[in-house]
């Protein structure tokens, strides 16, 4: 260090020496912070010991500084381009394998020089803020005539100028306007915001140049920014009722970026001390820096604050590629919208009720029956002996226009529910900051969803299995022989053993490929609300001619409302078809079982073996198909929970004290927990401000 200390020329402007000074600073390992800390004070010392040594890096850092343009530091690192996200993703997958030529015009790229590691912004933030400040203070940048905020100020003001320009231009986006017309029938914040930005900032040129002449008040700038954020409050809520694109939503984040750090440019620059800008991290950090220990004096929320922004714009810089931030920050809305969709479906898989858990009985039993002829079709399909990719496209055209059938006729497959009522539960958290969960709300309303659950796939195997079999039995009435040969059985049999076969990892395949066709259908839900589907059907003039207006309109909101379950039904039977295909071709395990098809099979099975088995064969094939369908169910309920409560930002931290609750409420009662009763029926109905009498409840 103190030899680098020696060799630093303060006419020089080569990088190379703060490279390799900062190298001495940094730690082997980044989260050595303690490390890092004694690095720092060394220097420090070292500078303190030899006033020379101080003087010329204080000349050569001033000396970099007025080298480099500033202002693509402060409105580029940290805030979203206006390219858009997928070139913004291509860019940064390109840049991650083979980054930018680096020139010596912009501080951005002295800065991606000197902190090119992308764990550097670990160790600088374990350093505390005073160390920092009091390297600045014996380096003394402010006692040069040019240096310190003189130097850094005119960057300040062009970077502010630019981000207010790029705020008002994206807030006159068509997406924004069209999405929210209030921007256009009222004056816009987003121009208000500009015109104050330019009157400050030429009231702050004439200040510079003499004028004695008071600094136009900022706080009115203050209040159109505030404004600024209300409105992209209500586009983000509004997304979630009329839904979002990713478009839309990549301006709304470029957005929000941009005006939080136009208030903390703001800050910087201001000179009036009344500003209220400093956000929470920056005050936590004035409390650092002027601890008795530290440091001694009056508090300074602008140095606090300088420290804040170089830390942000370090984080930023190390993580400018990183594709992980760019899905974080424009992805969350996106997927929350679509949960939100599915929640909505989702409360028609919620019984409340022991006569809404008799029409789910009902529905499912339809789905059942329906489920019995696919399985038969699906027989029938694998006789053709087709090529392998014509045999997946009739697996999965019997499998998604089965589906999508079962919908049309408002019936229930168990299965598919999971991924709707998970976004079920995670919207009815009753969480007011997002953080804390009402456990017992969420206990009762999980205990609903399971009560369904089991109601649904009783329904959908109470008509399933009969079905299947008295198709098997008519079958040889018909053609003189059994639908399946002994073989055939004995096969369809082995496919569901959770024992001696990869049944049960095939059944969580399945229940991926659920949990999947449940974001499908919420993206087209979402899909079909942003790009306003019924007024777009309705003004189909062919249709209209063939159908009549009325019907065309009665269309057009039933596609809306449905467009979501057909296709995610549609691509659930595709994924279904297409996995055993996948499987062929790559040479790995991979097939699919499914509750229902594996029951229907089953019944198909003892009818072609004339039932000619033992009865450890008949045991475990119930077991087997009822293990499918219990991971069918858990595997597609957990990544749709855990997709649902990630989109809402919540991190579930209470799953002990969940299953707790729930387990409390079994002990109570078993089968009020499975099936409901007719008392917790009688006090959901009751007036909240009337006791239950016992005639009441025995009624």
């Amino acid at each position: 260090m103190l030899e680098i200390l020696e060799r630093i020329d303060a006419d020089s402007s080569d990088i190379g020496l703060m490279v390799e000074l900062f190298n001495t600073l940094r730690p082997r390992r980044a989260s050595d912070g303690a490390r890092a800390t004694a690095n720092v004070r060394t220097l420090c010392q070292l500078l303190k010991g030899n006033p020379a040594h101080a003087l010329a890096l204080r000349r050569y850092a001033c000396k970099l500084l007025a080298s480099r343009r500033h202002a693509s530091l402060y409105t580029e690192i940290g805030v979203l381009s206006n390219d858009g996200f997928f070139t913004e993703l291509k860019r940064r997958i390109a840049y991650r394998i083979l980054p930018p030529a680096l020139g010596e015009i912009y501080l951005s790229d002295a800065l991606d020089q000197v902190v090119y590691k992308r764990t550097d912004h670990l160790w600088i933030a374990a350093v505390p803020a005073a160390d920092w400040l009091a390297l600045v203070d014996v380096v003394g940048l402010h006692q040069e005539a040019d240096a310190g905020p003189k130097l850094m100020l005119p960057g300040l003001l062009e970077s502010i100028r630019t981000l207010s320009y790029r705020v008002s231009a994206i807030g006159l986006e068509p997406k924004l306007t069209n999405f929210h017309t209030e921007i256009e029938t009222y004056e816009s914040p987003f121009m208000v915001q500009n015109y104050e930005v330019n009157a400050y900032l030429d009231s702050y040129q004439r200040m510079l140049a003499g004028d004695e002449a008071p600094l136009d008040d900022a706080r009115h700038l203050l209040v159109m920014l505030d404004q600024c954020d209300v409105v992209v409050a209500k586009i983000r809520k509004q997304a979630l009722s009329q839904g979002t694109s990713i478009a839309l939503t990549y301006l709304l984040v470029t957005l929000s970026q941009s005006i939080d750090r136009l208030r903390k440019l703001l800050f910087l620059v201001d000179v009036s001390g009344e500003l209220p800008l400093m956000p929470p991290a920056d005050i936590k950090l004035l409390a650092e820096i002027h601890a008795p220990h530290q440091q001694e004096g009056p508090p300074s929320p602008r140095r606090a604050a300088a420290v804040g922004m170089a830390l942000e714009l370090i984080e930023a810089h190390n993580n400018k590629y990183m594709v992980r931030d760019l899905m974080r920050d424009n992805i969350d809305l996106l997927a929350r919208n679509v949960t939100e969709n599915a929640s909505h479906t989702g409360e028609h898989y919620v019984a409340d009720s022991r006569k809404e858990l008799g029409g789910m009985f009902v529905s499912s039993a339809g789905a059942g029956l329906v489920i019995g002829f696919m399985a038969l079709f699906k027989i029938l399909m694998s006789y053709l002996r087709a090529a392998p990719l014509v045999e997946a496209f009739l697996f999965s055209m019997n499998y998604s226009l089965g589906f999508m059938f079962i919908h049309l006729l408002h019936f229930t497959v168990a299965t598919k529910q999971p991924a709707m009522t998970a976004s079920r539960i995670a919207a009815g958290l009753h969480s007011k900051d997002g953080r804390n969960i009402d456990i017992d709300s969420m206990a009762e309303l999980c205990n609903k969803v399971i009560r369904t659950q089991n109601m649904a796939v009783l329904g959908n195997l109470a008509t399933a299995i009969p079905t299947a079999w008295l198709i098997a039995m008519a079958w040889p009435l018909i053609t003189g022989h059994h639908l399946v040969s002994p073989e055939k059985a004995m096969r369809l049999l082995s496919d569901i053993d959770p024992i001696h076969g990869p049944t049960l990892v095939y059944a969580a395949i399945a229940g991926v490929c659920l949990f999947v066709a449940g974001l499908i259908s919420g993206y087209y839900d979402n899909k079909a609300l942003y790009t306003r589907w019924a007024q777009r059907i309705a003004q189909l003039r062919g249709l209209r001619w063939l159908l009549g207006q009325q019907r065309l309109d009665r269309l057009g909101v039933y596609m809306e409302n449905n467009l979501g379950g057909l296709m995610g039904n549609f691509f659930f039977g595709i994924l279904l078809g297409v996995m055993p295909l996948l499987g062929f071709l790559l040479g790995m395990p991979l097939d699919i079982r499914h509750v229902t098809f594996s029951s229907a099979n089953f019944a198909t099975a003892m009818v072609g073996l004339d039932y000619h088995v033992s009865w450890q064969l008949v045991l475990t094939s119930v077991a087997g198909f009822l293990a499918i369908g219990s991971v069918n169910l858990l595997v597609s309920f957990g990544l749709a929970l855990w997709v649902a409560l990630r989109s809402r930002q919540v991190r579930f931290k209470h799953g002990w004290l969940l299953v707790k609750a729930l387990g409390r409420r079994f002990r109570q009662g078993p089968v009020s927990f499975l099936f409901g009763s007719a008392a917790e029926e009688a006090a959901q109905l009751a007036p909240p401000d009337e006791p239950l009498t016992p005639e009441k409840t025995v009624k």
